[in-house]
């Protein structure tokens, strides 16, 4: 009786789990197709298929889902970002990796589309959710910081990631923007314009040199 009450338990929350899912996707397509980061609880429901009571039944408000959204959009792009470094073999590659898959988020049309409305829409997150914004930018730093610590040191390594981090994210909000795609040679002058700037190059000849 208890392994089937297990059971039971076990098939409902994969059932919940697949329902919250489908309304993450939905609320995505939403946002993707409307270009605005705030679609009505309505707007929701009717394209997710779900009642007013199933939805309290996963978030307490319209801000949790929201919030669970900016998590999983955080997480799919550190993702992307952290397999895209490991395939990387000097620690000047995994910053060219990082600054490559943040401009793919512009080159692909269904990533720009999701994208677009969290990257033009960022003032107006992180005035209603400060601290979880906060945190995506955190995360996506501290993984720039990391290949650059590995390349010249720890001293200055965090805050040569938030200047590139600010650089390259404001490549791609342009490109959002304009609904345009970086060129090879803009995104290979954009590498090498941050690797001098943090000594990128200078430290990568001086390892290869010794």
């Amino acid at each position: 009786m208890v392994d089937d009450l297990m059971g039971s338990l076990g098939d409902r929350r994969a059932q919940y789990a697949e329902e919250i899912q489908r309304v993450l996707e939905t609320t995505y397509d939403l946002i993707e197709q409307s270009g605005d980061v705030d679609p009505s609880l309505r707007e929701i429901l009717a394209a997710s298929n779900l009642s007013t009571q199933a939805f309290y039944r996963y978030f307490q408000s319209k801000d949790e889902l929201f919030l669970l959204l900016l998590d999983d959009g955080r997480r799919r792009l550190v993702g992307s970002l952290e397999r895209r470094m490991n395939k990387a073999t000097t620690p000047a590659d995994r910053v060219r990796a990082w600054i490559e898959g943040v401009l793919a988020q512009a080159s692909d049309t269904r990533a720009a589309g999701r994208t677009r409305p969290f990257v033009t829409g960022q003032d107006r997150l992180a005035e209603a959710f400060p601290r979880e914004q906060q945190a995506s930018v955190d995360l996506l730093v501290d993984l720039l910081a990391g290949a650059i610590v590995a390349l010249h040191g720890s001293a200055n390594a965090r805050d040569d990631a938030v200047v590139v981090y600010r650089t390259v994210f404001a490549t791609l909000r342009d490109h959002l923007i304009h609904g345009t795609r970086p060129t090879a040679a803009e995104t290979d002058h954009l590498e090498r314009f941050c690797l001098d700037g943090i000594g990128g190059d200078r430290h990568e000849r001086e390892r290869h040199e010794s």
